[in-house]
Formats: structure tokens, sequence, C-alpha cells
């Protein structure tokens, strides 16, 4: 499927619009994927991927040239319009086939059951309902189909869980485009009805002082409990 341009409404009809946030995220991520280690981490995510892809707030793009040739194509569903620009462009040099699109992670305007992997990196702690996003990853998904997450959340002990929790409710959403440092995404995987497979637990960066986004993991889930 060739690549289609970007064909996001007026800005002001975004669904997700954080200009300042995402440029100043455009930087930093370029940043970690040598200093924070993200690199090998992308590889580690997508490594063994086939089939065709769905990559859920696809960011600027940094994972298009990790995905393996094994996979036939990759739709990258973007909400912020900015990083959704820069995700344009990085499509354009991978290896991989990839398709960016407008949406979000609540309405993903795909048929339902036609993908064989889903992928969402950095995505649960910004999304605005998580049950509903990952109600409608499970509709997208075909049965036996799996998910590739690395997502950052709760984590290091009663004193960083209430530093965690009380950013959540005060400054750190509006700071950071949305994000939630509190979110527990294993459970809401359960919750959802993902069957939970291997999962690594890690922390960005791995060496240094532990913030409250450090608390990272990586793994595989699977809808209806067997892979495909």
């Amino acid at each position: 499927m060739p690549l289609r341009p970007d064909r996001s409404p007026a800005r002001e009809r975004d669904a997700v619009h954080h200009p300042v946030f995402a440029r100043r995220y455009a930087r930093l991520s370029v940043l970690a994927e040598t200093r924070f280690g993200m690199g090998p981490v992308r590889d580690r995510l997508l490594a063994g991927l086939s089939g065709r892809v769905i990559e859920i707030g696809a960011g600027n793009g940094l994972n298009f040239a990790h995905y393996p040739r094994t996979v036939a194509e990759v739709v990258a569903i973007g909400p912020e319009r900015v990083l959704r620009q820069s995700a344009v462009e990085a499509a354009l040099h991978s290896q991989t086939p990839v398709d960016v699109v407008p949406g979000v992670a609540e309405a993903l305007p795909v048929k339902s059951e036609g993908f064989d992997a889903a992928v969402v990196s950095l995505v649960l702690c910004s999304v605005r309902d998580v049950p509903r996003a990952l109600a409608e990853l499970r509709r997208v998904l075909r049965p036996g189909g799996e998910v590739r997450f690395f997502e950052h959340g709760r984590g290091g002990g009663r004193a960083m869980t209430l530093t965690q929790r009380a950013l959540d409710r005060t400054v750190w959403p509006s700071l950071a485009g949305g994000c939630h440092v509190a979110r527990d995404p294993l459970a809401a995987l359960r919750e959802a009805g993902f069957t939970l497979g291997p999962l690594r637990r890690t922390l960005l960066p791995e060496k240094g002082p532990r913030l409250p986004t450090s608390y990272c993991v990586l793994g595989t889930a699977w809808r209806d409990g067997e892979p495909r």
C-alpha cells in the first residue's frame, strides 16, 4: 500500500494538539536513542515481527527504522500533527512500507481483525481512555494476534509511587503532553483481556538518577491467549 500524505484537518480540529511539547519531545527522543539506550530497546521490541502491523501513537517515527524486513506493512497512527509530520518524513526512509494515518487510539480508523500484530511504545501513559484504547486494539487484531509493548509506569517503591500519583494529579500531564507516570500498563492489558507473555522490566536510563518516568516494561501479549 503506498504512503498516504498527511490528511489531517486544520490544526484546531486535531484530536490531540501539543505543539510545544511535540517539538521538545522530538528533540529529546532523538537524543535518547543513544544516550538512554532507546535504539537497542526498539530493536528488541520489534524483533521477529511479520505480516501487517499497526503502530499506535507512532510519534515522530523512530520505530520505523527498526522494523524487520519480514514485516509486510506498517500502518502508523499519529494523533499529534507536529509529530505526525516528522513520522511521514521518517516513513519515506524506512525499508518497510509505512502508511502514516491521523487518528487516536480510542477510535482507530481501520477495519476489524486486519492486523497480525500491534505495537504500543510509550503510548498508554498518554491516551485519554486506556480501556477504550485497548478494546480498539483487540478489535483490529486478528485472533491470536500479538501486541508488542514498551511502556513506563508505576514503580520504585512507596515513596516513588506517591510522587508519581501526586505528579499525575497536578502538573505532569499538562507539562508532558497528557503523559501520566502512575499508570499500570500490565494491569491494563490483563483487564482488557490480553494474555501476557514474556516481559522484561527495565530502567530508562539504566544508569543515573531514578526518575518518575524511569520504570519501564518491555514485553509481548496476545489477543485470545494463543499466538497465531
